[in-house]
């Protein structure tokens, strides 16, 4: 065992004495710099997957008469639809009801695409959706009934957003006509298409929509 002369005894001691203090000094602890903070995961923006890539139909839209609606031309004139064929159902002052009928590129006689809408729908609009369907299917029909609108197929809606879907009437006197209907949170529209295909009418739809809804 090494023997220490009275100086290194002294020094050891002293030595000793101030690292105790320090280790107990709260000060010294508060002058410490903090500790790094443990690792977490980085905020980043959300995952691609989580980020949805069709149209939500968020938002309040309204409808507006169009001159041409899809490269489809409002018919004007005595021979154009001057009364409400299909019960838009309650409207309110603060509502717009959208009635026209459209001429396809060149013609110039027989039936036309037959459009009804409604914006500032009060309720649920895919229930004023399906009281415009019934009401245009009855039309289409001419014989009271009401149709099947729940065989309806779902397309893709357009830029606004919400739902649009497509049915033909097979039991209809004109086989190949088919109605679709949109609605997304604040408005509800239908159109009759004669002489279309499911997947045709939807383009064409969807198409004219964005040109009657604002």
């Amino acid at each position: 065992m090494p023997i220490f002369g009275p100086r290194t005894l002294l020094a050891t001691i002293a030595l000793a004495t101030m690292l105790t203090l320090t280790a107990c000094d709260p000060a010294a602890e508060a002058e410490a710099p903090p500790a790094a903070p443990a690792a977490s995961a980085s905020v980043s923006s959300p995952a691609r997957s989580a980020i949805s890539t069709s149209p939500t139909g968020s938002g309040k839209h309204t409808l507006a008469e169009a001159a041409t609606a899809g490269g489809l031309t409002k018919a004007t004139g005595a021979s154009a639809v001057s009364d409400v064929p299909v019960d838009p159902g309650e409207m309110r002052d603060d509502m717009h009801l959208v009635v026209a009928d459209y001429n396809r590129a060149g013609q110039t006689s027989g039936r036309r695409i037959l459009f009804v809408g409604v914006d500032g729908v009060p309720e649920d609009p895919n229930k004023r959706r399906e009281h415009l369907w019934r009401g245009l299917i009855d039309y289409a029909l001419q014989n009271g009934s009401t149709g099947t609108p729940t065989t309806a197929k779902p397309y893709q809606p357009g830029p606004f957003g919400g739902s649009l879907e497509c049915l033909s009437l097979p039991e209809s006197a004109n086989a190949t006509d088919v109605i679709c209907g949109w609605s997304d949170t604040t408005t509800a529209a239908v159109a009759l298409f004669p002489h279309t295909t499911p997947a045709d009418a939807a383009h064409l739809f969807a198409a004219m929509r964005a040109d009657l809804e604002h």
